[in-house]
């Protein structure tokens, strides 16, 4: 088990406990100690949870959404690759619509580095992400901010994103998404975040959903689509 695959099941642990212990996770997951003193103390560099002697405690951000700017230090390497697939489904000239959270955000800067980016529009939530097409400063490229209401996570969301997004249509939308369950479907933290994403996926001919398989449900979580076979893509 990788680090962050550790750091995820610590939270999920405070979440359920409220407190861990070292000795205890250590035998859970069957390292020592000191790794799992590592993996707190990182834990803890991120503001996620509060070290105790021997272990630790919940803080009051653990059960709300996390910054966008400590969710971008989480499971780099796998936005990475994740990123990397799904620009083979942008083709120079797309219109598409990129969420908000820091996997869509590593998409947009894989594909603003390659050649699919080319003549493209993107119709985004996220404030980071238009940052960064603005800051490109390429007349080939065309971005379309929704404005609304801003999140934690830097995401434009409620009645206006929702309008803005209704009048409009995309080839393709790729969207994050804080876990997922087959039952349930795609899980949020947000009900107005839930909604815009709603929107989005309605006016695509296709949607892309980047999932990061261990993530952890969240305590106040919206299930806002369903999974079907055979309809939207799902990336893991």
């Amino acid at each position: 088990m990788i680090s962050s695959q550790r750091q995820h099941l610590i939270l999920s642990r405070l979440r359920t406990r409220g407190a861990v212990r070292i000795t205890a996770l250590s035998k859970e997951l069957g390292v020592s100690a000191m790794t799992i003193r590592r993996d707190i103390a990182d834990l803890a560099d991120k503001g996620l949870l509060k070290r105790v002697h021997g272990g630790a405690v919940t803080t009051s951000t653990l059960l709300s959404e996390p910054l966008f700017s400590v969710k971008s230090q989480m499971d780099i390497g796998l936005k990475d690759a994740i990123a990397q697939e799904a620009i083979k489904y942008v083709a120079p000239g797309d219109v598409i619509a990129i969420g908000g959270g820091t996997t869509a955000y590593v998409f947009a800067q894989h594909l603003l580095e390659s050649q699919q980016s080319s003549g493209i529009t993107i119709l985004t939530n996220s404030i980071p992400v238009a940052e960064l097409v603005q800051a490109l400063e390429s007349k080939d490229v065309e971005v379309i901010v929704t404005g609304g209401v801003t999140t934690r996570s830097n995401s434009l969301v409620g009645p206006i994103a929702d309008k803005v997004v209704a009048s409009l249509r995309v080839n393709t939308v790729f969207l994050g998404t804080h876990s997922v369950s087959i039952p349930r479907g795609f899980l949020m933290p947000n009900s107005l975040e839930a909604a815009t994403d709603m929107a989005m996926m309605d006016i695509a001919d296709r949607t892309i959903i980047f999932d990061r398989s261990h993530q952890v449900e969240l305590h106040i979580i919206v299930a806002f689509r369903t999974l079907r076979p055979g309809g939207h893509g799902h990336y893991r």
